[in-house]
């Protein structure tokens, strides 16, 4: 046994290096690592990203993304979505990629919204749900204008979704022409009295 020692603990060594640590990516003060509109749309109140007002609409789609771009991971964060009029919507990006000269971003999306909690869309590239989560299960899971969690699973072309728990997505990317690696953005939808708010960011890389 003890001739196999080195190796068992030099193959132990290497799953851990290559299984990188849970790692907060906000600070919960500073738009560190971070860009977006931050002069209007993105503010920072009480440890949380927030975007937008109830005392107006915003008249486009704003993305606040990581200046990091990120493959084969596990997301863990917290939302809270309010609203009074309009499109009331928001959504975390991952696997994405901004437009040049544009405030849109492509890829994946985890939603947010009234019939839209838990789905996973495609921004701005085939504009379609990928996969919907049952409505009467997040009907009752959501905390309405309240914090939830959200956790985000990428493992090569897998991606499952979690709200509070309870998965609500499990799917495989079957078109081997979309991109599997981008940044992570939180999104304010258009054309809505709305605030949506993000806190407790934490990544963990995957092999």
């Amino acid at each position: 046994m003890k001739q196999f020692l080195p190796a068992l603990l030099a193959a132990l060594a290497f799953a851990v290096a290559a299984h990188a640590a849970p790692v907060s990516i906000f600070d919960g003060k500073t738009f560190d690592g971070w860009e977006g509109d931050t002069e209007k749309t993105w503010r920072i109140v009480d440890g949380a990203f927030v975007g937008g007002t109830l005392a107006e609409k915003v008249p486009h789609n704003e993305f606040l993304s990581t200046k990091k771009s990120y493959a084969n991971f596990e997301l863990r964060l917290k939302f809270k979505l309010v609203g009074t009029e309009g499109f009331v919507n928001g959504g975390v990006q991952f696997r994405s990629t901004r437009v040049p000269n544009h405030y849109e971003m492509v890829g994946y999306q985890a939603d947010m919204g009234d019939g839209y909690f838990g789905s996973l869309y495609d921004e701005s590239r085939r504009k379609k749900m990928l996969a919907e989560a049952d409505k009467e299960l997040t009907a009752k899971i959501v905390k309405k204008e309240d914090w939830n969690d959200y956790r985000i699973r990428c493992e090569g072309r897998h991606i499952q979704i979690w709200i509070n728990g309870q998965q609500t997505v499990d799917y495989t990317e079957a078109d081997e022409t979309m991109e599997q690696k981008g940044l992570i953005a939180v999104q304010l939808h258009g054309n809505g009295k709305t605030e949506a708010s993000y806190k407790d960011i934490v990544i963990e890389e995957l092999p």
